[in-house]
């Protein structure tokens, strides 16, 4: 299918890539190398999700710049260290300008690793509670960008499930911009070169 120049955007490399990458060379690196790629690490896939959910009311750009720093602070998304994260630890991070300074962000993110540590002793991994989500079918047209829905069927029913365990930070478009981000579905634009 043809696409639009409009949602597609042409490169000084030749390659067209979704729109929303820009021009910036982090988020063009971000959009080929690991945007809609599968993720099986149980760790990336929890420091994707709390990412994801510090993004929220910010853009994903603000979110990759400070990524590195999200390591450092949260000792590399091992969510066994970040569960036994204290007040003292959650007064440090407030205190850090290299991360995003929300107290409710933090504490869900310390909150999560528990629940992580939890759903991994019940289940196995993280990667195997988030993969039964994949759905071999497209939710919507998401061919095009008026057709991208902000949450799918999938997205609403993996953000119940970790809710009804106690995780937060997880609602439906969370969880959908997650799903996205580690490859469960695959949103790259019909003619992207990483389609």
């Amino acid at each position: 299918m043809q696409q639009s120049n409009d949602w597609l955007r042409k490169h000084a490399d030749g390659k067209s890539r979704c729109w929303w990458c820009g021009d910036d060379p982090l988020y063009v690196a971000y959009h080929d190398d690991e945007w809609g790629r599968p993720v099986h690490d149980d760790r990336r896939l929890y420091e994707k999700i709390c990412l994801e959910g510090f993004q929220s009311g910010l853009s994903w750009l603000t979110i990759l710049r400070k990524r590195e720093n999200f390591r450092c602070a949260f000792a590399d998304f091992d969510f066994e260290k970040v569960a036994a994260f204290t007040e003292r630890d959650v007064a440090r991070l407030l205190g850090d300008a290299g991360i995003v300074r929300h107290r409710g962000k933090i504490e869900s993110t310390i909150n999560n690793a528990r629940r992580c540590i939890d759903l991994v002793n019940e289940v196995g991994s993280l990667d195997a509670f988030v993969w039964q989500f994949a759905t071999q079918e497209r939710e919507g047209d998401r061919a095009t960008p008026p057709g991208l829905p902000s949450h799918t069927p999938s997205s609403t029913r993996l953000s119940k499930e970790l809710k009804r365990r106690g995780w937060s930070f997880v609602g439906p478009t969370t969880m959908y911009a997650f799903m996205q981000s580690v490859g469960v579905v695959n949103d790259h634009l019909d003619g992207c070169w990483v389609r």
